[in-house]
């Protein structure tokens, strides 16, 4: 079913864009693709172009001497002095802050968006970066650099070495928590794009929008087929909009997939029971 005007379309370039091996996945075009079903007339090429300008005044920035700490301190200062760019902070929770395309034209985003910029115009200039998915707070960091540094777009790109994750860290969580070596380890394409579709989800699940959100955890899914986790939730959105069928569906195979022991099994066999009794 399609929830908004083109999401069919958007949906299929989505799909075909992401089901390539990873190292073919083109992120900006199917984070754009993503936005694009929100914004049906997006013109994802003009975009696309908008990212390969910001990359040819970046490179005529350059220092002689292209050391990794340098060329980082060249993009901060066309990224955040030059074009204003800065983390939404006053509206964290807007859904536009998660739209590649609503990024560029208002020049504000959400740690992972701008991530997603700033290595996609630094990949342009031949200096690669990776996301890093630390819980919590979204960085990304040069490909090969032995000092291993992290980048902070949210945050001017504060370059950070381990111990400032460590600090930022337990500043998203509001405690001390320990920094495991995988939070600081690479992620692949489609965890990207999911965690993007994540913070889409919660923040339509906060408004209620119900609709959109199984849109966004159609995607997921998309991303991640065995995400049982997130079949409960659609199931529970369902269930929500009275979509008995769609429903049972994705809740039967909660339970089918889920281990034994996850605390909710009674709640959802009681939905499934729910289900029966309005069907009847």
């Amino acid at each position: 079913m399609d929830f908004f005007p083109g999401s069919s379309l958007a949906r299929q370039r989505f799909y075909q864009e992401i089901h390539q091996s990873p190292d073919q996945i083109d992120l900006a075009k199917s984070a754009l693709y993503l936005a694009q079903e929100e914004y049906p007339d997006l013109d994802v090429e003009e975009y696309l172009s908008a990212l390969d300008a910001m990359a040819v005044e970046v490179r005529e920035r350059l220092p002689r001497e292209p050391y990794p700490l340098r060329i980082i301190q060249t993009l901060n200062h066309y990224f955040y002095e030059d074009l204003q760019f800065r983390g939404n902070t006053e509206r964290y929770d807007d859904p536009r802050n998660s739209y590649l395309n609503e990024v560029i034209d208002r020049r504000t985003g959400i740690p992972i968006t701008l991530s997603l910029m700033y290595l996609e115009v630094a990949g342009r200039i031949d200096f690669p970066m990776v996301g890093v998915g630390m819980p919590g707070h979204f960085l990304i960091r040069p490909i090969g650099d032995e000092m291993q540094i992290f980048v902070d777009p949210f945050h001017q790109g504060e370059v950070l070495f381990e111990q400032d994750c460590q600090e930022r860290l337990s500043q998203a969580y509001g405690r001390p928590m320990a920094l495991r070596p995988e939070f600081l380890e690479a992620v692949s394409p489609q965890y990207f794009l999911a965690r993007m579709l994540t913070n889409l989800k919660g923040v339509y699940l906060k408004q209620e929008d119900w609709l959109r959100a199984i849109a966004a955890i159609d995607r997921i899914l998309m991303l991640l087929p065995h995400s049982w986790m997130e079949q409960r939730d659609r199931g529970l959105l369902y269930y929500q909009l009275g979509r008995w069928a769609e429903a049972r569906q994705d809740l039967e195979h909660y339970l089918t997939c889920a281990p034994s022991t996850v605390s909710d099994a009674p709640r959802i066999r009681d939905l499934l029971r729910r289900i029966d009794e309005n069907k009847t």
